[in-house]
């Protein structure tokens, strides 16, 4: 009869609801996981994430950071990092990261050929990313930085409901199509209940390097006025300046290679801001 019918679609929608989202279980090893993501790819956020681990490690030496590329289909934080390779494995088949500047790092990069393209469907996105979540021997690690794909999602969604995420950082331009797109991205972690740490606003000014007039190119000011609008914090300002491309590009990213320069210093002072957002990690 249709009663019965109606009652049973209740208990089958039931029985779903109430198994609810995956449970979450922590990375072994690893205290705090920050999340660095955009809404809009092009916005600078893989040159953020791995300076930001950077400036992590070199703001506390006692620290232990790792970094994990979680976007499968354009790693770049082989080719940031200098690492190239296939990860060894453990007695226990778990994969040991790479290491360079003291960061241990994990990325779809090492386990393919450079110029391959990944041709996968969502399932096998999101096997890949577990793999690299739970079949990795990260050590004993204080922070993992984990560089997300642009957007809102499978990967943002599975990486948020399956582990425990101390915070997220969004990283926009102040271009208004980026804005749209970071305010997004933001919500989307509100959604997940990931608290958002704050928001970077990269490609702020360029300096003229003979003449130093500076130009906003991309406007000015705009994620200030979405961190307003979100009641959020802003971490800091990067500029945009040659040497952060090319150091990246080399492989010598500019936090290691030029501490002292002002944009160095401006990733150092957002990982203290970063920092001072975070929950007190378990001892």
């Amino acid at each position: 009869s249709s009663s019965s019918g109606d009652e049973a679609l209740r208990d089958k929608r039931a029985r779903i609801l109430s198994r609810g989202l995956p449970k979450q279980k922590p990375i072994e090893g690893v205290k705090q996981v920050v999340v660095v993501a955009s809404g809009k790819g092009g916005v600078g956020k893989s040159t953020t994430a791995v300076n930001i681990a950077l400036a992590l490690a070199a703001n506390d030496s006692r620290k232990e950071v790792g970094l994990l590329d979680a976007d499968i289909y354009g790693p770049s934080i082989p080719k940031m990092m200098n690492l190239k390779g296939n990860p060894e494995l453990t007695p226990k088949n778990l994969m040991r990261p790479l290491k360079n500047y003291g960061i241990a790092c994990m990325s779809m990069g090492f386990l393919m050929e450079e110029t391959a393209p990944v041709v996968w469907r969502g399932l096998m996105v999101m096997s890949a990313v577990e793999k690299l979540l739970r079949q990795v021997d990260w050590g004993q690690l204080d922070y993992l930085v984990i560089d997300m794909p642009p957007g809102t999602g499978d990967v943002q969604l599975s990486v948020s409901q399956n582990i425990p995420v101390a915070g997220a950082v969004i990283v926009s331009t102040p271009q208004d199509i980026a804005l749209l797109d970071a305010h997004k991205g933001a919500e989307m972690f509100r959604k997940v209940h990931v608290p958002v740490l704050g928001l970077v606003q990269n490609m702020s000014v360029f300096q003229c390097p003979k003449c130093k007039h500076e130009t906003h190119i991309f406007g000015a000011d705009g994620v200030r006025d979405l961190a307003k609008t979100l009641g959020l914090d802003i971490l800091g300002d990067i500029p945009l300046h040659v040497n952060i491309r090319e150091t990246c590009d080399s492989g010598q990213p500019v936090v290691i290679s030029q501490p002292q320069s002002d944009a160095a210093k401006a990733y150092l002072k957002i990982a203290m801001e970063i920092v001072r957002r975070l929950p007190v990690a378990p001892a």
